[in-house]
């Protein structure tokens, strides 16, 4: 079996530069399993898409129906992120990846089983496309959030360059494998196949032994769960900002992959052929970009490689669309897949750093949301725009817009000098009540009163602003500040919890962060004792 033990830790200068290399995730066995997975799991869906739009074009010649194949594969994605990411967070991990593999394999047997019998038609080859890109979309933020638990924080860039090579990696294997399996033994096998290698994914999770994480308070109920992740996010400038580039990025890079069959066809010889080339191209230069990105990461802050990067895909995606022929185009398309991955690490990057575990899949399935909402938007608009236009017109319109927001947005960073320690502490028991309290029991009221110098009443502000962002950030339902009329030293702090479950469990949501912001806090308050903190819960009565 493949146990889960935490790295050890490195010592010398030679060990810190093997540490952040750009390979160093693999030496981890756990890593190494899973982002073999990873790759499997994006070849699938890879041959999946490329066998069921050629096997749409024999059942249809409409082109609106081939197009939908696109968009029932990816729509799952966008519509069920959130709450496939809130599934990751309240169950078991290692389970639940294994259940998001058990369903591409039966979906793509379940299509085996219809062309076979004769019996697949259009739209019911849409459906089974959407019911394999629900499979897709319960399997993203699953495996983003079991990434930190894996690597040291430090090997985390180079992680999540790895999983862009898994991704490009998949993008050339799949098309080619499925197009040959298609030429020669015909689409059905492309199914099984894919059916056999999500089966073997199974098998590889099942062999990883994932110490479960103990907790004594009952799991999140769903609809809380997601509720709790959405206002994570809202409470999270840096996510907030990461989500904004990530969503801008795509609406805008995405116009040259949409629009790239067209720009392939016009290319003289222009064919499948050329498509697919380039297409490998991209591929390629992503796969490339993951051995600069240790140095650049060194050299350049977040914000100057999402900016830069952002400005070279903007300027490629023009050279490419007045590319005279294919091979003019394709070192333009090696330096496109270059600047996006750059890009999508470093927001991705950011995106992990800014989320605690607990919350881990949610955010990040809000991130892949972005992402895709961003894609989705941006293919109709572009594609819209070449059809009033023309190709070249509307890359250039792409490139020019997307740079315009990038300089009109220059003063939102994702400032990186602020790295909260989001590892998870557990200084203090949950509270006990004096009579039985029932878990679904409340709102809860907490009341918690300070004595400040009224001389440092500014400064105290200051952290209690910081102070509110964390309380909700962690579930709170409300907070407020209040100071005594008659007494300017008392402040009393208002915090509101939905129920007496959801106060006990905002402690073990705690991080090292909130425990250095509880210690600026309490340097603020006057006296030997603690501030007193009292809890209430609603009465009954109080509803009646």
């Amino acid at each position: 079996m493949i146990e889960h033990t935490p790295s050890p830790p490195g010592g010398g200068a030679a060990a810190a530069a093997a540490s952040t290399s750009a390979f160093a995730p693999l030496s981890a066995p756990v890593f190494r399993m899973l982002w073999s997975v990873w790759l499997i799991a994006n070849t699938c869906m890879w041959m999946n898409d490329v066998a069921a739009a050629w096997l749409m074009t024999s059942l249809t010649t409409s082109p609106v129906m081939v197009a939908l194949v696109q968009t029932a594969s990816t729509l799952p994605v966008f519509l069920l992120g959130l709450p496939s990411g809130a599934l990751a967070d309240i169950v078991d991990r290692r389970r639940y990846l294994m259940t998001t593999q058990l369903w591409i394999a039966g979906n793509a047997t379940l299509l085996c089983l219809a062309i076979a019998s004769g019996l697949v038609s259009a739209p019911l080859l849409l459906a089974l496309t959407f019911v394999n890109g629900i499979g897709l979309a319960m399997r993203w933020p699953v495996y983003s959030a079991l990434i930190p638990e894996l690597v040291p924080r430090a090997q985390m860039p180079a992680a999540l360059a790895l999983n862009g090579v898994a991704m490009n990696g998949s993008r050339i294997i799949g098309p080619i494998v499925a197009g040959m399996l298609i030429a020669g033994a015909g689409t059905i096998w492309v199914f099984v196949l894919n059916a056999v290698l999500s089966l073997v994914a199974v098998l590889v999770i099942w062999r990883w032994r994932r110490e479960p994480k103990a907790n004594a308070l009952p799991g999140e109920r769903f609809i809380g769960a997601m509720r709790v992740g959405v206002q994570y996010v809202r409470q999270s400038a840096r996510m907030r900002t990461v989500l904004f580039r990530i969503a801008m990025f795509f609406a805008h890079s995405t116009a040259l992959l949409a629009l790239l069959p067209l720009i392939a066809r016009q290319m003289p010889g222009g064919g499948a052929g050329t498509y697919t080339l380039l297409l490998a191209s991209m591929g390629t230069g992503a796969i490339m970009s993951a051995l600069f990105l240790p140095g650049w990461r060194k050299r350049f802050s977040s914000d100057q490689l999402v900016r830069r990067g952002s400005l070279v895909q903007a300027g490629m995606m023009v050279a490419v669309g007045f590319s005279p022929n294919l091979w003019v185009a394709v070192p333009f398309m090696v330096i496109c897949g270059v600047s996006w991955l750059t890009v999508a690490n470093t927001l991705g990057v950011s995106a992990q750093l800014s989320l605690p575990n607990w919350v881990r899949a949610r955010g990040m399935s809000m991130y892949q949301m972005s992402l895709m909402g961003g894609g989705a938007l941006g293919a109709a608009l572009w594609g819209q725009v070449a059809t009033l236009t023309d190709l070249r017109s509307s890359l250039v319109l792409a490139a020019l817009s997307g740079t315009a927001i990038l300089w009109l947005t220059r003063k939102r960073l994702l400032d990186d000098a602020v790295d909260e320690d989001l590892t998870p502490v557990h200084p203090r028991s949950p509270p006990e009540a004096a009579w039985p309290v029932a878990q679904d029991d409340g709102p809860v009221l907490v009341m918690i009163e300070y004595r400040i110098d009224p001389e440092r009443a500014g400064e105290f502000r200051e952290v209690m602003r910081e102070t509110r962002r964390r309380r909700l950030a962690q579930g709170a339902l409300s907070w407020e500040l209040f100071r005594d009329s008659a007494d300017p030293a008392r402040f009393v702090e208002y915090v509101v919890d939905e129920s007496w479950l959801e106060q006990r469990r905002r402690f073990g949501r705690l991080t090292a962060a909130d425990e250095a912001l509880r210690e600026r806090r309490l340097a603020f308050h006057l006296g030997a004792e603690p501030p007193k903190v009292t809890r209430c819960i609603a009465d009954p009565l109080a509803r009646r």
